[in-house]
């Protein structure tokens, strides 16, 4: 037999440490002879089979090493071979060396991941099944630079690393290894040795399923939809196709484990294919264009929303596999319906098994605390600055649309993103280079991220989250804005219910919350979001928000939604609030579907139908959404009549439509409004209707304007106005406008 190896080399083998293993297992030529070596902790006997004979192999020394002097090379070649393993159990298995295939891994790939420009990175990281060599098997990649060893554990090999030790691809710190005969299904984690010797078990950053939680282990998962599977190709066209701005989008926002539930199997939550039909048949019925999902990704803790992920490629696994959500998502597409999901780059949470100290060091995170903590939510903030972490997030938002053919990402708390000193007292912050509270790193990964999916992947949507006054959200990156399409509306949102829960009484010294909005209106492309966060943690459901009596609470709703649906901007309504849940939303719990047994309940449900439906159909209220000539106040100064009046203009062929709320429990009766256009007028909708639960105050479906000059206008109307009611009017003939 061939001289061993150096014991040096055997040794940090052995411990899990040698950045190169295959140099030493596997098949090789040594002094003319073809060596295999081998690690088996857990075998009886191992044999090797070589060009149709078996060797066997003889243990040498301790933790499995096992070696076969196999005969004479053939002209000095390195041959395949198979390694016949019998284990503790007595059943002998018979399988291809994982230690005789080359690295997967291309310099180009490496160099770009390094550079951060890696666009397709998910490709390459994380556990592929692949054919290499005639040989089927799942390559397994994953980046610990710091780390000493990396061994990967799971299904396959008892959960005992020790001889599937991963090489160091060129020194990149990315480790890597093609592991014969592991396919979809086969659990797994990597076991990383620390820089301080410290063993640790992580999940794959880029596992592409889990197991369901509490359970952690990443699953090697098929690569892509079945051929054949997606039927979404006319949608998808259709997608790239126009301008956002100027389209209708109006959002129904939808937590998957809490819209309805099977109270007869103990209230366990839908499946991502159970939940396909009655969603979009619901949605659709309801006149949204798109659903917008809380985070899909893994995470681990049910009552964080989604919005703590632990595994950003995979969709979480309590509703099902990646498949099943592809097949969600098809089937919104089909009938009509865009997906956007919320998207979480801003932190991440400090579970033991995910990113945190992933190879033992501040990898994904700053190290400094006043940088990589955030002190509001106990989690970390990634390292913006970092090449490799900034490829990994912007690979992550490409293969949401890629893999998964999303429509639109929602990126959640880019304020956090954007601020150093953001919710940090003086003294626990570290200024950027010029001395300024600006996160530079930030922003300049948010840019990068907007033009990437956008380049990319055009017609998806991305909106952010962003709570302050950060000048060019929703503009272009190359022209000094942040890139993104569009920006919650978070000013009009607290304005206009913390106006609506106010007793009317009251409300007349608090009218500007309705119209201040309308002075930065158009300084970025926004959506008004009543979402999640405002029917949680006290806060009450919209409905309770409302003050006065039940009926007065009902009224208020549904003039909040008419004044909504006509506001500049696009909608956004969390699950529930269509039919006026009376209860805070619980992620625990189904909506409660029954109160629309109750008519005044139905009632606003038939609202909100009506609102999408007509929004739709009026031009006037999206074709200028996002331009100020598209919107014309009326008279925005009668806080003693709690009254504002608003016209929305489309183009020359668009007729206009003019939004009327009297916002007081008095009915206003001969109130004189001017208007655009000289004619007749159809009470497009009145949210006092009998229809929805009103008093069915209103003008018996039509006026007629009058020459009589008014609010700027040559021609006017009387109107009967509502209680606590919104009204819309639209021209019923080709307006002469005035």
């Amino acid at each position: 037999m061939a001289a061993a190896p150096p014991d040096a080399e055997l040794a940090a083998l052995l411990a899990g440490e040698h950045g190169d293993p295959h140099r030493l297992l596997g098949p090789h030529v040594e002094d003319g002879r073809l060596i295999v070596r081998t690690v088996q902790p857990r075998a009886r006997r191992v044999q090797v089979h070589v060009g149709g004979s078996a060797w066997p192999a003889i243990p040498a020394g301790p933790a499995g090493l096992f070696v076969a002097d196999c005969g004479p090379a053939t002209d000095g070649e390195v041959v395949a071979d198979l390694l016949e393993v019998e284990g503790p159990e007595g059943r002998p298995q018979v399988t291809a060396d994982p230690f005789r295939f080359a690295p997967q891994l291309g310099s180009l790939d490496l160099h770009l991941f390094g550079e951060g420009r890696h666009r397709r990175l998910y490709d390459h990281l994380g556990a592929h099944p692949r054919v290499v060599d005639a040989v089927a098997g799942t390559v397994f990649a994953v980046w610990a630079p710091n780390a000493r060893g990396v061994q990967l554990v799971g299904d396959f090999n008892g959960w005992d690393g020790r001889g599937h030790p991963l090489r160091n691809v060129m020194g990149s710190g990315i480790y890597e290894l093609f592991v014969p005969g592991v396919g979809p299904g086969t659990r797994y984690k990597f076991a990383i040795l620390t820089a301080v010797g410290r063993w640790q078990l992580k999940a794959d950053p880029f596992a592409f399923a889990t197991e369901a939680p509490p359970r952690t282990a990443s699953v090697v998962a098929a690569s892509g939809m079945a051929p054949g599977g997606w039927s979404d190709g006319p949608w998808l066209e259709a997608r790239a196709l126009g301008d956002p701005l100027r389209r209708p989008l109006s959002i129904y926002e939808v937590h998957l484990g809490s819209w309805r539930r099977r109270p007869e199997e103990g209230g366990r939550p839908l499946s991502y294919r159970e939940l396909a039909e009655p969603l979009a048949d619901y949605v659709e019925l309801m006149g949204f264009t798109h659903v917008e999902f809380l985070p899909v990704a893994e995470h681990p803790l049910t009552a964080s929303w989604g919005y703590q992920v632990t595994g950003y490629y995979a969709p979480t696994a309590r509703y099902g596999s990646p498949d099943d959500f592809r097949a969600l998502v098809d089937h919104l597409h089909r009938r009509g319906i865009g997906v956007i999901v919320d998207w979480v780059p801003a932190h991440f949470p400090r579970d033991d098994f995910a990113l945190a100290r992933f190879d033992g060091t501040a990898l994904y995170e700053h190290d400094d605390p006043r940088q990589g903590s955030h002190p509001d939510w106990g989690t970390l903030i990634f390292n913006f600055g970092r090449n490799e972490v900034r490829n990994f997030l912007i690979a992550n938002a490409l293969f949401w649309c890629d893999a998964y053919h999303v429509d639109g990402l929602r990126v959640d708390a880019v304020a956090s993103m954007l601020y150093l000193d953001y919710s940090r007292p003086e003294g626990a912050w570290v200024p950027n280079r010029y001395g300024g509270r600006e996160n530079l790193d930030a922003i300049g990964f948010l840019q990068e991220l907007n033009t990437a999916v956008h380049g990319e992947h055009p017609g998806v949507l991305m909106v952010a989250e962003e709570s302050t006054a950060w000048p060019g959200v929703s503009r272009p990156a190359h022209l000094g804005g942040l890139g993104f399409g569009f920006k919650w509306n978070m000013g009009w949102m607290h304005d206009t219910l913390d106006y609506f829960h106010r007793d009317p009484v009251h409300r007349r010294f608090h009218h500007n919350q309705l119209t201040f909005g309308l002075l930065y209106a158009w300084t970025e492309n926004f959506v008004l979001p009543l979402s999640h966060d405002e029917v949680v943690h006290g806060k009450r459901s919209l409905l309770g928000k409302m003050p006065g009596d039940r009926w007065q609470q009902l009224a208020n709703l549904r003039a909040l939604f008419g004044l909504m649906w006509a506001h500049p901007g696009k909608q956004l309504l969390f699950m529930g609030d269509e039919f006026g849940q009376d209860r805070e939303w619980d992620v625990e719990r189904s909506l409660d579907w029954h109160l629309l047994d109750q008519p005044p309940h139905r009632g606003i449900q038939t609202l909100v139908h009506d609102l999408n439906r007509a929004y739709r159909e009026c031009r006037s209220l999206w074709a200028r959404d996002h331009e100020p000539e598209g919107f014309r106040w009326i008279d925005a100064n009668d806080p003693d009549a709690n009254v504002i009046a608003f016209a929305r203009l489309g183009g020359d062929e668009d007729p206009p439509l003019v939004c009327v709320g009297n916002l007081s429990p008095v009915p206003r009766l001969g109130y004189r409004l001017g208007l655009p256009a000289a004619g007749s007028w159809e009470e497009r909708l009145n949210t006092d209707s009998r229809h929805y639960g009103g008093s069915d105050v209103g003008n018996l479906g039509q006026v007629a304007a009058e020459p009589v000059p008014f609010h700027g206008f040559p021609q006017s109307v009387l109107l009967s106005l509502p209680p606590l009611a919104t009204l819309w009017l639209v021209p019923t003939r080709p307006p002469a406008l005035g």
